[in-house]
């Protein structure tokens, strides 16, 4: 083999696909390989110009284009192009031109088609476009059994009923005979569904019957009783047992829909505290299912450590048992989770220490003097909350609120739950983001007045450091003034592009760590220099973007890839940009997710920074799509949302 072929197989072996074929191989690719050289500037390839050819970028960059003139891509050494053409009819697709003066290796179709049919990996590679790659890669994994088995399988029996005008001793000995722990109750005589049925997880539902005897075509479920309800309402208070078992049945329903999965059964029982869930199909019970059953299903899982917590009486009691919620968080990885599962299940568990420590401070301060409301803000209340967290909480306070007879007790109540919060690993908010911070502590009407200032006047600075409050959640107490206040939020912001256009901006602050030629960018100081912060930047500016876009179609949703539905929904961006976003949430997350799995199994401290030499070549590649979907996706912000 002569010297220049030489050269060229040693190029070749650097790169993907190459550097996974035979040496032999690639010596032959070498000897059949024709060099060509571009003028900076200079077309390589127009649209519908015929392609015989897989090309290399020896030396120099090019850019490749849509046909529209957008910026598709741009490549440096060692990057491919054509094979797309190659695969459909030899036709370019997208146009090709050289960036600088380059030098080009072309590879004959034949020697590229003899690579596809004889090395699968070569063919996986250049079959592929990159968001085909990206797609792939953020769903690449084996499903776990809870998140592709639908909660009907937890479903041991057909639901069990009984009438409204049933007396209470009725309702218990027909739970004997059945050997069942809840019954459904139902009520012939009420011909609709009311609202209150609905529940959060599932789509409002127009009718419900439950199943239970002649004409149940007209019955409505109105509530349920389980043997807990017996206990603690009838039994321990002396409650007569000839009563009518509708005054002492849960009428504040959940539910989920019967094409609902396992693990969202799970979650659904974790958010609400709950025992019991009846499924319905078309609003018709099929089964209720309850945590015996899923104890039974899943022998281990995060919602033994939900349980636990409502089970410690101290703070002390509570800091031990926090030392297991890396445990969960590994396990779920382990189990190939996908990163909304993860972050759900994450959330839950960082939403009963918030609610347990609330009741606990209850205890001790006394029965607060009048309603709130305590929020969970961030990550927490969009169900992306990880292993790493800090704690961001603030207190509604009812309007009845009055300084100097009540500042003393809520002042009290948020030190207990943050500084129990800090004990428990979830470390104190840098920026003062909590409740101990009188300035998040305001009554209801001094928060719509907090929000409609941020919206009628976005001063850039102020929004930086309050986007956290736009997503929030009621955890404790009067969590329904949570929903009342996003509400009054996405109906004020949705019709203010001045406010739009400055939270754009802010959502602009943290760029993707690329570089011109898609090199990736890594901190240059500091103990983590030479690594990359996924969080920072990369699931930070994703969520920054994504809440712009939420808000500015009047969206509810609090969670990214629910709020991505949402967006779909109202095509202020095209639908393929959107499924781009989305697999590049769930790539960047799972890289971290992983990274930081990893790091609690070795032993060591897990962070959101990651070092791409320690990366495989299929996750490096991917990173650096997803990454490009996050740039080209906060160069569309500006041009959306001008300022």
């Amino acid at each position: 083999m002569e010297a220049e072929h030489i050269e060229v197989a040693g190029f070749l072996s650097q790169f993907q696909p190459f550097s996974g074929l035979p040496q032999e191989t690639i010596n032959s690719i070498a000897q059949q390989v024709e060099i060509a050289y571009y003028r900076a500037e200079s077309n390589i390839f127009n649209f519908g110009d015929e392609v015989h050819d897989l090309c290399i970028i020896r030396s120099g960059s090019v850019e490749i284009y849509r046909r529209n003139g957008d910026l598709y891509n741009r490549l440096s050494a060692g990057g491919l192009f054509g094979q797309m053409g190659l695969l459909m009819n030899n036709l370019i697709r997208l146009p090709v031109k050289a960036l600088e003066d380059s030098l080009i290796y072309f590879i004959p179709e034949s020697v590229f088609i003899s690579l596809c049919d004889e090395f699968e990996a070569f063919a996986y590679f250049v079959e592929m476009d990159d968001h085909s790659n990206l797609q792939h890669a953020a769903s690449d994994k084996n499903a776990n059994s809870l998140m592709v088995s639908k909660a009907t399988m937890l479903i041991s029996r057909e639901p069990v009923s009984i009438l409204n005008t049933a007396t209470i001793r009725q309702a218990a000995e027909k739970m004997t005979e059945e050997g069942v722990s809840s019954l459904l109750i139902v009520n012939a005589a009420s011909p609709a569904l009311s609202s209150a049925l609905s529940s959060p997880l599932s789509s409002p539902l127009s009718s419900m019957t439950a199943e239970s005897q002649e004409g149940e075509r007209e019955q409505q479920m109105v509530g349920i009783i389980t043997d807990r309800d017996l206990r603690t309402r009838v039994v321990s208070t002396g409650y007569p047992l000839d009563a009518s078992i509708d005054q002492v049945m849960s009428t504040d329903l959940v539910t989920l829909d019967v094409d609902a999965y396992a693990f969202e059964a799970m979650l659904s029982m974790l958010r609400y505290n709950l025992h019991h869930l009846p499924i319905l199909d078309k609003g018709r019970p099929v089964g209720v299912i309850a945590i015996s059953d899923i104890v039974r299903y899943e022998s281990q899982s995060s919602l033994y450590m939900v349980g636990t917590v409502f089970r410690q009486n101290s703070v002390e009691e509570l800091k031990l048992i926090s030392k297991e919620i890396s445990s969960c968080f590994v396990r779920l990885v382990n189990e190939d989770a996908n990163s909304h599962m993860i972050g759900s299940a994450m959330s839950v568990i960082g939403r009963s220490f918030k609610q347990r420590l609330l009741e606990l401070a209850e205890e001790h301060l006394g029965p607060p003097p009048l309603p709130y409301c305590f929020l969970a803000l961030g990550s927490m209340a969009r169900d992306e909350q990880l292993i790493i967290t800090d704690q961001d909480n603030a207190l509604i306070l009812d309007n009845q609120y009055d300084p100097q007879l009540h500042a003393e007790y809520f002042e009290a109540l948020a030190h207990f739950v943050c500084d129990g919060l800090a004990a428990c690993g979830f470390s104190y908010c840098s920026g003062g983001i909590m409740a101990t911070n009188p300035r998040w502590r305001k009554t209801r009407n001094q928060w719509e007045v907090c929000f409609a200032d941020w919206i009628d006047n976005p001063l850039p600075e102020a929004l930086l450091n309050c986007s956290i409050f736009f997503d929030l959640e009621g955890v404790w107490g009067q969590t329904h003034w949570a929903e009342q206040l996003n509400f009054f939020v996405a109906q004020k912001a949705s019709h203010e592009p001045r406010f739009l256009a400055s939270l754009a901006r802010n959502a602009l602050s943290r760029t993707p760590p690329l570089g011109f030629f898609k090199n990736f960018v890594m901190e240059q100081d500091g103990q983590h220099r030479k690594s990359i912060n996924l969080k920072r930047r990369g699931t930070a500016p994703l969520a920054d973007l994504i809440r712009v876009h939420a808000l500015a179609v009047g969206s509810r949703a609090r969670n990214s890839f629910e709020r991505l539905d949402d967006i779909i929904k109202s095509k202020i961006i095209p639908e393929g940009r959107v499924s781009d976003l989305k697999d590049a949430l769930e790539f960047i997350s799972m890289v971290r997710i992983r990274h930081q799995a990893i790091n609690i199994e070795a032993g060591r401290m897990a962070d959101n920074n990651i070092e791409p030499e320690h990366l495989s070549d299929f996750e490096r590649r991917n990173l650096k799509d997803a990454f490009q979907v996050l740039s080209n996706s906060q160069r569309f912000l500006k041009f959306r949302y001008p300022y």
